[in-house]
């Protein structure tokens, strides 16, 4: 499966410009044979923007998913996206895929909440998404600073799980992200991690790029720079040629320490 990564500057709540932009990168992506795009954290309806979480959240079955749903429907190209979804009182820091059909294949709410803004404007997830499958890979999600857990990874690995897909905000200065855990993460769980982050500001915070998507071996498949929007575009078919020696065996091997 080609998987497609958009690393872009804040929709900073213009939510219609947001989505004149992104249908254009799934329609770039889709004419690279890209069956899914990966899009940030929050990206619907900003992310340093409380103001307007609670204020513009959506419910799953509201306007966003479905003009989402039938862009990737009408390009054959699936989207995965960060949100801010309602339920009912609650609001969430959610992320969502949609196949290549424009059928909801699974959906998440972020666990580990970041800073008093997070946790001011939004209520935790608590459980994770169980793997989808799409084009033969068994998918989840996690969102931004979950994958700094490797609990949460380990438990997607012990799950099955082939690709991880992360949409994120990681402000500038935070470097060591997408450079050390997220490969780290990958190899601990012998899967693809796709890392997705804003580039650019919004208000006071800058967001610091470097998105990438890293293989089983901890390797980078493909990254972007810390400025700009950059549309990366993987064969994950590539991951099939990582000799066995150099993926991880935590899963096979582990011993834990008599207590």
């Amino acid at each position: 499966m080609k998987l497609a990564l958009w690393q872009t500057a804040p929709t900073n709540g213009r939510i219609e410009a947001g989505f004149d932009a992104l249908c254009m990168q799934v329609q770039a992506a889709a004419a690279a044979g890209a069956k899914l795009l990966l899009a940030p954290e929050l990206f619907l309806p900003g992310y340093n923007r409380p103001d307007l979480h609670a204020a513009l959240a959506q419910p799953l079955d509201g306007e966003w998913m479905g003009r989402l749903r039938e862009v990737a429907a009408r390009t054959g190209c699936g989207i995965c996206i960060g949100w801010a979804e309602r339920d009912g009182a609650a609001v969430h820091n959610a992320a969502t895929t949609i196949g290549p059909d424009g059928a909801i294949l699974g959906h998440y709410r972020k666990i580990q909440l970041y800073g008093a803004m997070e946790q001011a404007s939004f209520a935790p997830g608590d459980r994770l998404c169980a793997p989808f499958r799409l084009e033969g890979l068994r998918v989840s999600m996690l969102v931004c600073y979950d994958i700094e857990f490797p609990g949460h990874a380990a438990a997607l690995s012990r799950a099955g799980t082939d690709l991880i897909l992360v949409p994120t905000a990681n402000p500038v200065g935070f470097e060591h992200v997408p450079r050390r855990l997220v490969p780290a993460r990958a190899h601990e769980s012998d899967a693809t991690v796709a890392y997705a982050n804003l580039a650019g500001a919004e208000g006071e915070v800058t967001f610091g790029g470097l998105s990438v998507i890293a293989g089983p071996d901890g390797e980078q498949l493909a990254s972007a720079g810390a400025r700009g929007d950059a549309l990366l575009i993987v064969d994950l078919a590539a991951t099939a040629s990582i000799p066995s020696r150099l993926r991880s065996g935590g899963g096979r091997d582990y011993r834990p320490a008599l207590k």
